[in-house]
């Protein structure tokens, strides 16, 4: 396995800006008169902050940390959906993120023709998806519904399409997020084997999971998120422990 990092975030911030009113000075009869709105201000909000580490090929790291401890913001920014405020991020693999099952699907085309469109916003083409279709729409378990349009498939279902879809792109790099959350126990049990697999062919993986026992069984390696900021980053039984130790202290 190569030394050389697939993942490095180099000081790396996130800020974004939220809107509150900002009061103004006028009149009361000002502002009965000309029933001027508040103006708005934007308030910087920063989401990560300064976040450094390297990931290597064929890691599987969790992420863990409250709602709102910037897990999900850190994700997109490796992936690309945004970019950093500040900082540097570099990725030396290919890189699929299951980070909003389904999005892109259309509910009024069939669960087949979303397979499609759902792969070419991943960059495969329709050949490359009609050699995987079978395999997607058996692991999704939807085969009786795959004709059907989408907008009457079950949240389930749906999820389990989107899945589906994205561990048949091939990747060297996957970022999850709370993927394994939803579904029932035995489709979460078979997601689980299908990243153990994914695992023994050498994949990098980083989990965003608020499971620790989880991310205990799947990830040598953690890193606990708080306020956009690194807690901790070293073994999973020890990250979870003290993360838990600390939500105790909290409530």
């Amino acid at each position: 396995m190569s030394a050389e990092p697939c993942i490095i975030l180099n000081n790396v911030s996130k800020r974004f800006y939220i809107q509150r009113e900002q009061a103004r000075r006028l009149s009361t009869v000002m502002v009965n008169l000309l029933r001027l709105r508040r103006p708005r201000a934007r308030m910087p909000f920063i989401a990560v902050r300064e976040v450094s580490f390297s990931i290597s090929p064929g890691e599987t790291v969790g992420i863990i940390g409250a709602n709102g401890s910037g897990k999900s913001t850190l994700l997109k920014l490796i992936a690309g959906i945004y970019r950093p405020t500040a900082g540097s991020i570099t990725v030396n693999r290919r890189l699929v993120g299951l980070l909003e099952l389904g999005a892109g699907f259309n509910g009024e085309l069939s669960g087949r023709e979303n397979i499609f469109l759902n792969g070419s916003l991943l960059g495969r083409t329709r050949r490359q998806m009609q050699e995987q279709v079978d395999a997607i729409i058996d692991f999704a378990e939807i085969r009786d519904f795959i004709d059907t349009p989408l907008k009457h498939y079950s949240s389930g279902m749906k999820v389990r399409l989107g899945f589906a879809i994205a561990i048949h792109v091939d990747a060297e790099i996957m970022l999850l997020d709370e993927v394994l959350a939803v579904g029932d126990a035995n489709f979460q049990q078979k997601c689980i084997a299908r990243l153990e697999q994914f695992q023994a062919e050498g994949r990098t993986m980083i989990l965003v999971s608020h499971a620790t026992d989880l991310l205990i069984r799947l990830c040598r390696r953690a890193i606990w998120m708080q306020r956009g900021a690194v807690m901790a980053d070293g073994a999973t039984n020890e990250v979870a422990a003290a993360y838990s130790e600390f939500m105790k202290k909290l409530g």
